[in-house]
């Protein structure tokens, strides 16, 4: 009888736990969901800016194929830069090795798309968006901006920044088929979770800060 009992607690315990987990994923999902309103499809609905910060990913997905992820957001940037939405866009990203270097190839990749060498600023230390974000303001010197990545992408770095008190909103590069970006928005839903813990209970710096740049 006493084993019964102990199993029933047991799985009451369970159960309980894996309601909670799933209310604080829908929960921390809405409410990064509301910060869309600040991001724009359209290039005159988007604010113009003094910066833009352009968030870095892989250029290259395993097996040598293009990251259409990494194309639509460099053709994002340098349709806000050309048509006078930005002067100066940060491009921010991973910097883990020698071989793997984001801003780098952003970077070089803008130059390509005629974007002056001299109006990009490379941020090596952008290892996460949260990194990304805070070092905008903090290293940066910048309190109003627009993020440049795809809308789900934009939504989390929106929800950061006026976290923190930038004025950010989001230029919405192209997403891809949600066939081919299922495992990207699997990994987006855990993200956001992750994202208001760092925010609203841990209040997670980023890894790297150093002197101010001035932009």
């Amino acid at each position: 009888m006493k084993k019964k009992v102990k199993t029933r607690r047991v799985c009451l315990a369970s159960l309980l736990l894996a309601i909670g987990a799933i209310v604080i994923v829908v929960i921390s999902n809405l409410l990064i969901s509301r910060y869309g309103r600040y991001s724009f499809d359209v290039l005159n609905e988007t604010p113009p800016v003094y910066c833009a910060i352009l968030l870095g990913t892989s250029k290259y997905l395993r097996g040598g194929r293009r990251n259409l992820y990494y194309t639509y957001r460099i053709e994002a940037a340098k349709r806000l830069y050309k048509s006078g939405g930005c002067r100066k866009i940060i491009v921010s990203g991973d910097n883990g090795t020698r071989q793997y270097n984001e801003p780098r190839n952003m970077r070089k990749d803008l130059i390509k798309a005629g974007v002056p060498q001299e109006d990009i600023i490379s941020d090596y230390a952008g290892f996460r968006t949260l990194d990304s974000i805070i070092r905008f303001k903090k290293v940066f010197g910048r309190q109003r901006g627009v993020v440049i990545s795809q809308k789900f992408h934009n939504e989390r770095a929106i929800y950061i920044g006026r976290a923190y008190g930038i004025e950010l909103y989001g230029y919405n590069a192209q997403d891809i088929g949600a066939r081919s970006g299922l495992k990207t928005r699997l990994r987006e839903v855990l993200s956001r979770v992750m994202c208001v813990l760092d925010v609203e209970l841990l209040h997670t710096g980023p890894r790297f800060l150093g002197k101010q740049i001035k932009v």
